[in-house]
């Protein structure tokens, strides 16, 4: 077991065993492979899942290198450690794949917002409710934000009764996650699609 130099063109992260180069550098899930393992003896599982039993770590070690395998710590508990002989880099390639696997099929929720005047006549009202519901089937929270222009301030009470209305005809997708609440100079409401039960 070596680190590997310049000469090999892949600088000083890589630890090579036989031929075989393995970035340790990139190791993220903390396993200990190989050499790196201290323990004087381990309970060794094959590489095809059979379990062989309490051994050496010299002959565990000779074992996974007769394979052409590594020798990794599956288990670290002092009174019963446990080693798998695997094909680590391998393991770690599916791994990584199985991850950006489930990356790409997780939903990332967005916040879409909707803005609104006091002022709002029924029909672009009608509009605006129809985009936030297309978004709260899409699975997006949105914010409902109602602008006020000068004295509209005084007249608070009438921004509630629209955030309600609105909160009314998107009902059916959605439910109210953040109550109507004054911010500055607009009144802000989150809307959240609706629970699957």
């Amino acid at each position: 077991m070596y680190f590997c130099g310049a000469e090999y063109g892949f600088g000083p992260f890589f630890l090579c065993t036989k031929g075989r180069c393995i970035d340790i550098a990139r190791q993220g899930n903390g396993q200990l492979i190989n050499e790196r393992i201290r323990f004087e003896k381990v309970r060794l599982i094959e590489s095809d899942g059979e379990m062989v039993g309490v051994v050496s770590i010299s002959e565990a070690q000779k074992r996974a290198i007769d394979q052409d395998m590594d020798l990794v710590l599956i288990s670290n508990n002092p009174e019963n450690p446990v080693c798998r002989i695997m094909d680590h880099g391998k393991f770690l390639f599916e791994q990584a794949k199985k991850e950006k696997d489930a990356r790409k099929r997780q939903k990332v929720t967005e916040i879409k917002e909707v803005g609104m005047r006091l002022s709002i006549e029924d029909h672009d009202l009608n509009v605006k409710s129809k985009n936030a519901r297309r978004f709260l089937q899409d699975g997006d929270r949105v914010k409902v934000l109602i602008k006020f222009r000068g004295r509209e301030m005084t007249y608070q009470s009438h921004g509630y009764a629209l955030m309600e209305k609105f909160a009314a005809t998107c009902s059916e997708e959605g439910q109210i996650d953040r109550p109507p609440k004054i911010e500055g100079r607009n009144m802000v409401m989150f809307l959240a699609p609706k629970k699957v039960t």
